[in-house]
């Protein structure tokens, strides 16, 4: 059975990507939202079954911010501080933060309460650090630090005996800049790194000289390629943050006319990552169509075949995604000849996992089975989830597109934002596992700089390979030659 070729050479996009049909996940629920039966109102807040679904930007920013008798869950500090830039800058949030702080703080020193005045300012000091722990890059801006500063010195006025607040703050200082220096440091990084280079040259030579190293020459073993791949997925997707994925539906948001400093920045973090698939996929199909002989691109598809079944073990289903799109790009497929001396039921199996009918339910529920191993395991290898980032990427447009912001009452939609934010915390979880594999740098520096062929390269080599069969193959042909001697 021949794998059928695809038209174009296949990109993936992050922030364009199309709205995916319903999925059979159940994300994105119907009537999102809506008040329904067991709603309740706190003044500007709506609640149903005890959990808060809706309310005016006012009382969800009023919402925030502790009382004496009163200090906010961490699940909705997470998903308020992550969903609030969809409608207004981190540091204007700050700014109004700090406002409320002062009102509430005028109201308990006219009082003259004390003890009730240092244990509400202890409290907006953990929300403050709560704050900078969980998103530091909000106070890159300036203007942030600078109402970061006004709201620590209003609260420790009343710090003057043991000076506990102070300590605190200055604890949470240090903290932050630590985190916003490593955080410039990795940007000044990856500035400095650049996409492999892509083979101009090979247009002109398709076939390297047979003495040029290729991937079987370096890693000739599935199960340590497929573990290199997790160790370069898993740093590279750890230079992720949850404000960055949240510019998703900021980006997409035509209403929303702020942008907050730094966001190119991460929006460049999402496609850095995103690159790096597209990379991977070209890489594949580079190691098969460079290969001049046909028993030694039938060993290299079934090479990678192995090596992508590895990944899916691993739970690794970004890389092995990747490689089964090099597989399917068409200078690949279309290599009939070389298709028929490999054995395919693997690979025909990681293509029903990999199945996009139903919006890849199945390869979802691959998926939610890696993400319960996780959940129950008991060494760091059972704990790697690596998601297929274009379709989570999706999965958040989706959800954001289905749902409006503010439903009908003018109140924001927060039963959205909850869904949400956890979908990104639980992203956010996968990234977090250190890589249990013992790293090989001479593999890694080979899957990270090999040359890669364009598009016409690949072509020249695959047509070079095995003649072109049909009158399409044979006009393209004839342009690739044209194209070459003009060159010359």
């Amino acid at each position: 059975m021949f794998l059928e070729p695809q038209e174009t050479m296949p990109q993936t996009s992050i922030v364009f990507s199309s709205i995916l049909g319903p999925s059979c996940s159940g994300q994105g629920q119907p009537g999102m939202g809506e008040r329904g039966s067991g709603a309740g109102s706190s003044g500007d807040l709506v609640f149903q079954e005890g959990r808060l679904i809706s309310g005016s930007l006012e009382a969800l920013m009023e919402h925030l911010v502790p009382t004496v008798d009163y200090y906010p869950d961490r699940t909705y500090i997470f998903t308020f501080l992550l969903s609030s830039r969809v409608f207004i800058p981190p540091h204007d949030l700050l700014a109004r933060v700090g406002q409320i702080c002062l009102e509430r703080r005028q109201q308990l020193e006219t009082g003259s309460e004390k003890a009730k005045l240092k244990s509400f300012s202890a409290k907006i000091v953990q929300l403050l650090k709560e704050w900078t722990e969980a998103f530091p890059y909000d106070f890159q801006d300036e203007k942030a630090m600078a109402e970061l500063k006004v709201i620590t010195h209003r609260v420790t006025q009343c710090d003057e005996e043991n000076g506990t607040v102070k300590k605190a703050i200055a604890q949470m200082t240090q903290s932050l800049l630590l985190s916003l220096a490593a955080r410039n440091q990795l940007q000044e990084l990856r500035e400095k790194l650049r996409s492999p280079a892509m083979d101009k040259g090979s247009v002109l030579k398709a076939k390297p000289p047979a003495t040029q190293k290729d991937i079987l020459g370096m890693c000739c073993d599935p199960l340590v390629l497929a573990q290199q791949l997790t160790h370069i997925e898993l740093e590279r997707v750890s230079s992720i943050h949850p404000e960055d994925l949240m510019q998703i539906v900021s980006h997409m948001d035509s209403r929303d006319k702020h942008r907050c400093r730094g966001d190119l920045t991460k929006t460049y973090s999402l496609e850095a990552y995103d690159n790096w698939f597209n990379c991977l996929s070209m890489l594949v199909a580079t190691e098969v169509c460079r290969v001049v002989k046909k028993k030694h691109r039938t060993r290299m598809l079934e090479f990678f075949i192995d090596v992508a079944r590895e990944c899916f073990n691993i739970g690794n289903f970004n890389s092995m995604m990747a490689i089964i799109s090099g597989m399917n790009l068409s200078p690949v497929a279309r290599l009939k000849k070389t298709w028929s001396k490999v054995k395919t039921a693997k690979f025909d199996v990681l293509e029903h996992h990999m199945d996009p009918s139903s919006n890849f339910c199945n390869y979802r529920t691959a998926l939610q089975g890696a993400t319960q191993r996780s959940q129950m395991a008991n060494s760091s290898r059972e704990k790697i989830v690596i998601p297929v980032f274009n379709l989570f990427v999706k999965d958040i447009y989706f959800l954001h597109k289905i749902h409006t912001n503010h439903l009908p009452s003018g109140h924001v939609n927060f039963k959205k934002f909850w869904e949400i934010s956890r979908q990104i915390h639980e992203f956010m979880t996968w990234t977090q596992v250190e890589c249990p594999f013992e790293k090989d740098k001479k593999i890694q520096n080979y899957l990270l700089t090999a040359p890669i062929y364009s598009e016409e390269a690949l072509f020249i080599a695959s047509f070079e390979s095995e003649g072109p069969e049909n009158h399409m193959e044979k006009d393209s042909w004839k342009t690739l030659r044209t194209t070459l001697l003009n060159r010359a």
